[in-house]
């Protein structure tokens, strides 16, 4: 999840691009760029880190053109470098591209282009878009052709901005799954992945549907299909405060990166696998594919909210791999003497990649001669740096301390990893990773089928905000989700829970049920519904409040709880990504009704870089 903002008008272009990067910035900081035609040529300023870092370098400059193209960037293909920010040119310089997205045939097209003469200077997938380009402009000198022809030959997620010196009165932009809104002023127009960034300067706009092309000039703007048929569409209105456009309309960036797990999880399933021929498709795996099959044990290690998605992982790669697994946390890992050797393959789940504990594990693994991989949802960080193979997971920023969308886009990159892991040592065939992969594409969509329980569970908090304890109980793969909705809960609300295998309730935890403790039993149609059912009520008989998370079309598990919500079927390797939405709706509202600061709740961090 990257950031683009263009303008044509009659005022000067960097201000507005600066002013319009620094409110996208929460889609991506890693580095950030801009281009500006500037007295017949084309300025280009790139820098790595946030965008304080791009005023300083064009501080100076004193640039007085007034059509450009800005963006700040999330890495998905390539390191954050200074080569792999945007915008990107084609050979000449004359042409740039800007690009949010993530393009799933680039390498195709890329070793294509280079043998066709092109010179590429990045590592990233948006290159190829200029390349092509210019490509086809060298067939017909029509920007708006040109872009068409390119886009028809790419596969993925984009929106684009396109700037070029031989046609310097109009900048052109496109959206495929990836957003793109215009902005209407007078004199001025522009287009950007989010309103904030135009806010300030227009409430007017026009939002782009998927295969769209929008033509900017000084007169106006033109949306076309990329058939080339014209669009017309009625201008909006917005209404919003610019803080709250900076959440998308929501009250907390929180909820909206709840509502934005199903992009996540196409994002991070994206390009990665053909559903036909049940083939996986991971980058830079070459070193571990010829260890796979020799590997004798895996040890998955993760801190927080990732240390969970470690646990689910361990059902996965057991089920479909046939390896025994252990999870550890990481800061216990790296102290202890583990029984690890040249056998073992060490995971490391990671959202940031730079949690101290687990960067110090994968040494500790390094060191005593294992192989090491990891999940991660930023490129070039820390962890990335020191293993032999990485699954990014495609989340995009997540600002609010809690994690939501990356702990789903984990269980999928640990989902797709046990498939791939499985066929490469035999014990999942062709037909076994084909309806796992059926499975998975339908995910997304029962995932926005969880999230419907929304107000549901907003008005089921309204009971229970002022409770002083939760108990969560859950089995089998489901039981890590029981300890992360109580870890939820307590992160954002302050209230005390925990969260247990429901088979361990007897051993303790049964003391603390009364009618003043309400249990969140997990409870969905598996192959341990009935032991479930019987926890159900053995709580029941203690007078304890059930709250129960099932699946669609159980009836008899609102006949024993005193609320019920449910979520989609789905195989039972991937059941945890849909029951994990309504314990983060849960927690989300409960701590909201108690005037909780839901994004930033007080002594934690998004990531922990010290011990």
């Amino acid at each position: 999840m990257c950031g683009i903002v263009g303008y044509i008008g009659d005022k000067k272009v960097v201000p507005i691009l600066l002013d319009g990067l620094k409110r996208l910035e929460y889609r991506g900081y890693d580095s950030a760029g801009l281009a500006v035609l500037e007295r017949g040529r084309m300025v280009v300023h790139r820098s790595v880190g946030k965008i304080k870092e791009l005023e300083n370098a064009v501080w100076g400059a004193n640039l007085v053109g007034t059509v450009g193209l800005g963006h700040t960037r999330w890495a998905t293909h390539g390191r954050p470098t200074e080569e792999n920010a945007h915008p990107h040119t084609d050979c000449t310089g004359d042409l740039v591209v800007i690009h949010n997205g993530i393009i799933e045939n680039y390498l195709s097209l890329k070793e294509k282009l280079i043998q066709e003469g092109h010179r590429f200077r990045s590592e990233t997938d948006t290159e190829v878009i200029a390349h092509l380009i210019e490509k086809y402009l060298a067939d017909e000198p029509d920007l708006e052709v040109a872009v068409r022809r390119a886009l028809n030959d790419v596969t993925g997620a984009y929106a684009i901005g396109v700037l070029w010196k031989g046609d310097p009165n109009r900048i052109v932009g496109a959206k495929c799954e990836s957003p793109l809104v215009v902005g209407l002023g007078e004199g001025d127009f522009f287009f950007a992945s989010d309103i904030p960034a135009i806010l300030g300067l227009t409430r007017n706009v026009l939002f782009l549907n998927d295969r769209e092309m929008v033509v900017l000039t000084k007169e106006g703007a033109e949306i076309t299909t990329l058939a080339g048929e014209r669009v017309q569409r009625a201008v909006e209105t917005v209404m919003w405060s610019p803080i709250l456009a900076e959440k998308g309309g929501y009250r907390h960036f929180m909820l909206k990166e709840i509502y934005e797990q199903p992009r996540a999880v196409r994002d991070t399933m994206r390009g990665r696998f053909s559903e036909d021929s049940g083939q996986i498709f991971f980058e830079g795996m070459e070193a571990l594919d010829e260890a796979l099959p020799e590997v004798r044990k895996v040890v998955l290690i993760a801190c927080g909210t990732a240390w969970h998605a470690a646990l689910v992982g361990k059902f996965m790669i057991e089920e479909l791999c046939r390896l025994p697994v252990e999870v550890d946390y990481s800061s216990e890992f790296r102290y202890r003497d583990p029984v690890v050797d040249e056998g073992t393959l060490v995971v490391a789940v990671s959202q940031s990649g730079e949690t101290l504990d687990t960067l110090a594990g994968i040494k500790a693994a390094r060191a005593r001669g294992c192989h090491t991989f990891a999940v991660c949802n930023v490129v070039g960080s820390s962890v990335t740096r020191e293993v032999e193979g990485v699954l990014y997971t495609h989340a995009g920023p997540e600002i609010g301390v809690a994690a939501t969308k990356t702990f789903t886009a984990q269980l999928v990159a640990l989902y797709l990893f046990a498939l791939y892991c499985g066929h490469k040592r035999g014990t999942a065939d062709a037909d076994r990773v084909r309806a796992r992969l059926a499975d998975l594409v339908r995910l997304p969509q029962q995932i926005e089928a969880a999230l419907r329980l929304d107000a549901e569970l907003e008005q089921l908090s309204h009971c229970y905000h002022t409770k002083s304890g939760f108990l969560y109980l859950g089995r089998g793969i489901n039981y890590p989700i029981a300890l992360e909705g109580a870890l939820k809960l307590k992160e954002i609300s302050y209230i005390h829970a925990e969260g247990y295998p429901a088979g361990e309730m007897k051993h303790g935890p049964i003391a603390l049920i009364s009618n003043e403790m309400p249990v969140v039993v997990v409870a969905p149609r598996d192959r341990v519904y009935e032991k479930i059912l019987g926890n159900l009520q053995e709580v029941k008989a203690r007078d304890g409040i059930v709250i129960a998370v099932g699946s669609e079309g159980d009836v008899e598990l609102p006949k024993r709880a005193d609320h019920c919500v449910t979520v989609p079927r789905t195989c039972h390797l991937l059941t945890p990504a849909l029951l994990a939405i309504p314990m983060q709706l849960l927690a989300y509202h409960v701590a909201v009704r108690k005037g909780c600061d839901v994004d930033q709740p007080r002594n934690l961090a998004k990531s922990v870089t010290v011990e």
